[in-house]
């Protein structure tokens, strides 16, 4: 049986529903946050993405806001009532993201940060776990596995494209991974097609091809002015086009057998699912990514 994993706010993911989690890859001003806040919101997204603190390749790149960019990110949940998924990147500051975010992620970086990974497993909060870049299957589940051993099962895994031999993308995004960890797991699994891309034009027939191959979710990044974003601006969708492809998804997830997840904006609660007729009716710091 596929486990679900469930927010404070009610919102479930896994089963046989289908949610989408958007916002900038980093927190840079509150004029920026909130604005993409909102367009996700309308959207349709059921969780705000954003990270405070951010892994770079370069000491001189843009290292996100910390504890400010979380006090933003805890504004942009209240005006929206969408809960918030966050990077946490050292085992000392757990506690402090935790305070702010429904929903903890371990980036790619350091899936394998084993100090880390045993911190949020002691935490109450869900966990996002992101397959490292040059990371086997095995080995995401093993650092799955280090999460559990805390008591904390409230895991989803995340594919977001591995290295590979052409540079064409910025990563290969292993959609057939998807249903091979699928037969090995009950863990919920989404994809990250804007890091798996690097190129916001593949983001949407990529985002489409996930929830095809059997995925409970994306993670998509939305960017008010992606040529101004500090963090990866070429992956980055604007409003206009993350709504047209939510508009695609939404068509698409009854043909695949699932249920749109929504929720309502103002107050953060989850629709119920529908059904019978209802429901059919190179890079910036491009090395390896969060």
């Amino acid at each position: 049986m596929p486990k679900t994993v469930t927010l404070g706010t009610g919102l479930a993911i896994g089963g046989d529903g289908f949610v989408v989690m958007a916002g900038p890859c980093a927190v840079e001003t509150r004029e920026l946050l909130l604005g993409a806040a909102q367009a996700v919101a309308a959207a349709g997204a059921v969780v705000l993405r954003g990270g405070a603190f951010k892994p770079r390749t370069s000491p001189d790149s843009f290292q996100g806001l910390g504890a400010a960019g979380l006090e933003l990110l805890t504004e942009a949940s209240r005006l929206t009532g969408l809960p918030v998924v966050t990077e946490v990147m050292d085992p000392r500051d757990v506690p402090l993201v935790a305070a702010h975010a429904a929903m903890l992620q371990v980036g790619s970086r350091n899936m394998q940060n084993f100090p880390l990974l045993r911190e949020v497993g002691r935490q109450r909060r869900p966990v996002l776990l992101k397959r490292g870049a040059a990371a086997t299957l095995d080995e995401l589940l093993l650092a799955a596995e280090y999460i559990r051993r805390e008591g904390n099962e409230d895991i989803v895994l995340c594919e977001r494209g591995v290295r590979s031999f052409d540079p064409t993308t910025r990563y290969l995004l292993d959609l057939a991974a998807v249903p091979a960890l699928r037969r090995r797991t009950d863990l919920p699994i989404v994809v990250d097609p804007s890091h798996g891309t690097g190129d916001a034009a593949l983001v949407p027939p990529m985002a489409k091809a996930a929830l095809a191959a059997g995925a409970d979710g994306l993670l998509i990044e939305v960017h008010m002015a992606p040529e101004q974003a500090l963090c990866d601006g070429k992956q980055a969708l604007r409003p206009a086009a993350f709504s047209a492809l939510m508009a695609d998804l939404r068509r698409l997830a009854p043909a695949v057998g699932r249920h749109w997840v929504r929720a309502d904006a103002r107050t953060g609660t989850i629709a119920a699912p529908r059904s019978g007729a209802a429901a059919r009716d190179h890079l910036d710091d491009g090395v390896i990514a969060p």
